[in-house]
């Protein structure tokens, strides 16, 4: 996986040929959802068939979403998946305390060759913000956290989309302190509406967020183009850089931008970010 990935596209899992495409469709990452996405009498069948499609690697990596952990169906997903050559990741929704995590770690761990899946909480209630931190650092193999927004703006009764801003910023900050990468952003769940897709992800991305996921792949190149960095942005990196390994310590450019050891940070991830475009 690129260390920076930015796309993630979500697929039924129980539509095979729909995963095939989505495969191709030039995402970083393809999750495949065996949860929200697939009818209750469709379950064991999405199971069964991403099972099979996973038994072997795949051309990009393949992160799956199980069922919810507190419910009938999730030890059967973990069991059958978690496993799998071809599983890169496990998605865990609607995560609300430390223990979830614990529980679904020792029940993946391999016991053969390589080691188990890397793990990534879905928050979706308010409790699952309130403990956030405590979820971002509940266990090593966890790789990851973010939001699931729909069940978010439903748990807290929110109309609007700033009403939103504070768990977002509350999960962006969590997963900094627990030292994981910064979170990617929820779907934006109107396909046709690209135009507030592209605002939207602007938003997310001055939120401190980085990537987004996606429910169909013309979604992906407005998500990518948000979060790379512009051509201004870029040379502005480069300056810094320059600036810091001619002179250590921390300094102003002509310009008045004051820079130190963090400012570089920022920089080389900007360039890191510019290599991929």
């Amino acid at each position: 996986m690129r260390p920076y990935p930015l796309t993630w596209l979500y697929v039924p899992g129980d539509r095979p040929e729909t995963v095939t495409k989505a495969l191709a469709a030039g995402a970083d990452v393809v999750v495949v959802d065996l949860e929200d996405a697939v009818a209750p009498d469709r379950k064991r069948y999405a199971r069964e068939a991403t099972a099979e499609r996973l038994s072997d690697p795949q051309p990009v990596p393949v992160h799956v979403r199980v069922n919810a952990l507190d419910g009938p169906l999730a030890a059967a997903d973990l069991a059958a998946l978690a496993p799998l050559p071809g599983v890169c990741g496990l998605r865990l929704p609607k995560v609300t305390s430390p223990a979830q995590i614990t529980r679904v770690a020792r029940r993946t761990a391999r016991t053969e060759g390589g080691g188990a899946p890397p793990l990534y909480a879905l928050l979706e209630s308010a409790l699952g913000i309130e403990r956030a931190y405590a979820i971002a650092t509940a266990h090593p193999n966890l790789r990851g956290i973010a939001l699931g927004e729909a069940d978010l703006r439903a748990d807290l009764g929110v109309r609007h989309d700033g009403g939103l801003d504070w768990s977002r910023s509350r999960v962006v900050v969590a997963a900094r302190a627990a030292t994981l990468p910064p979170p990617s952003q929820s779907v934006h769940p109107d396909i046709r509406d690209l135009e507030g897709l592209r605002t939207s992800c602007a938003h997310g991305r001055a939120l401190g967020f980085l990537g987004r996921a996606a429910v169909h792949p013309r979604q992906l190149p407005v998500i990518e183009r948000a979060f790379l960095p512009t051509q201004e942005e870029i040379e502005q990196a480069e300056t810094i850089i320059k600036a810091a390994e001619a002179h250590q310590g921390a300094q102003a450019l002509a310009d008045g931008t004051f820079i130190d050891a963090a400012v570089v940070t920022q920089a080389h991830r900007t360039l890191s970010l510019a290599d991929r475009a």
